[in-house]
């Protein structure tokens, strides 16, 4: 490693955080489509999940660092129409809205999941045992075009809790694994699948089938100016890769001279960037994140770059909980200084903070007065008219004195 390019953590913070699209919020009336694409396409993913305590995950990143947006450009990207849709979903890490851009990065997963590899060990079995099924239900759908999995059920018993699916919601999902159907629209947060055809533009479908190191390697390049810098484990999470495979990719990406290794200062693991990176000399950020939020998804790297122990505890039994349901980090100043357990009490038109934990270091004024701020810009984006309090902490009590100066609680 002698001689290779060594960053302090404060510069692979700001390298992070720029990569990341955390440079500073754009004033509402600018916030087209483009920009948001633009981001999207900067981020490579956005993470989906059906936890809705303050609003679905894949909306609050762009909140994060873009501020004030419509949902609705978000829905378009993603389920409309014609040119305004530029998104798809698939499995990019974990369920996933991607740019159309990276479609032809993913045919080789879709390949294996159609063998019955790289999915989940229920859904590789019913697709080698239930074929019949399989076929009767994309006949069904190349009939009647967008379905969702309850349209189709012929199950009689009631279901059961979790992945209790239906042979109708199996062989959709095996479908969707192998990218013989894609999503076409959502009715709620139910998938309405359709043919890839009727979905995806033809000069995306049409684009020649790569073979898998070389999309693995596009996938590893993706990840690595997504993150800025980081070490092998973090850039084979962003995209869920595989590790005999992507250590190949990499070592390959190092010689070829399009990824450069380096060091960061108190990592154990060597780090690798893009070559000639440009580190910042600071980076002025405020942003309340999501717990699926890309920044902070691998955990491990999050406390490595953070010094920040974060575990999402909605699966916690409630007298367990450290912090509380649905907890959201708050960056501020190129670190996590504090933690806000929120929920949208939307029967009641609040934002309800249930829980309000500053770090070692803590929140002077200032730091104080952005939390305020980040929480009524939250409501406001929310549609929610009040904010409310619910936590007998002292960095509560500070809270309330910076929100009563904006008029709330």
């Amino acid at each position: 490693m002698t001689g290779s390019l060594c960053f302090s953590l404060s510069q692979a913070r700001r390298l992070a955080l720029t990569a990341q699209g955390f440079s500073g919020r754009q004033p509402s009336a600018a916030l087209k489509s483009t920009p948001l694409n633009r981001l999207i396409e900067r981020l490579g993913v956005l993470q989906i999940d059906s936890v809705n305590a303050l609003v679905r995950s894949h909306y609050l990143p762009l909140f994060s660092r873009l501020g004030h947006y419509p949902t609705d450009l978000l829905d378009q990207a993603a389920w409309g129409q014609g040119r305004r849709r530029t998104l798809f979903e698939y499995w990019g890490h974990e369920a996933s809205l991607l740019p159309l851009s990276m479609y032809p990065l993913m045919r080789w997963r879709m390949q294996r999941a159609a063998q019955g590899q790289g999915i989940y060990q229920q859904l590789a079995v019913f697709g080698r045992e239930q074929q019949a099924t399989i076929r009767r239900v994309l006949a069904l759908v190349e009939e009647r075009g967008a379905l969702g999995a309850g349209s189709l059920s012929t199950r009689q018993e009631r279901a059961g809790p979790w992945w209790d699916w239906s042979a109708e919601k199996h062989a959709l999902e095996w479908l969707f694994a192998a990218g013989e159907v894609t999503v076409a629209g959502r009715r709620g947060f139910e998938r309405l699948y359709d043919l890839p055809e009727r979905v995806i533009p033809a000069q995306i479908l049409q684009h020649p089938l790569l073979e898998e190191a070389e999309a693995q390697k596009g996938l590893l390049l993706r990840a690595a100016s997504a993150l800025g810098v980081s070490t092998e484990k973090d850039l084979r999470d962003y995209f869920r890769l595989e590790l005999a495979p992507c250590r190949h990719a990499l070592a390959e990406l190092v010689e070829n001279g399009q990824l450069q290794v380096c060091q960061v200062q108190g990592w154990k693991q060597p780090a690798y960037c893009l070559p000639d990176p440009s580190v910042p000399r600071t980076v002025v950020a405020s942003a309340l994140l999501s717990p699926f939020d890309s920044l902070i998804w691998e955990r491990s790297r999050t406390e490595r770059l953070f010094d920040f122990r974060y575990r999402l505890e909605i699966y916690t039994p409630p007298a367990k909980r450290v912090y509380g349901y649905y907890v959201l980090p708050f960056l501020h100043r190129e670190r996590i200084a504090a933690r806000v357990d929120l929920r949208a009490e939307r029967a009641f038109g609040c934002l309800a903070v249930h829980g309000v934990h500053e770090e070692q270091q803590g929140l002077d004024e200032e730091g104080m007065q952005a939390l305020a701020l980040h929480l009524r810009q939250l409501a406001n984006w929310l549609g929610l008219a009040r904010i409310q309090l619910s936590c007998p902490r002292a960095s509560a009590a500070r809270l309330r004195v910076a929100l009563a100066g904006m008029g709330d609680d």
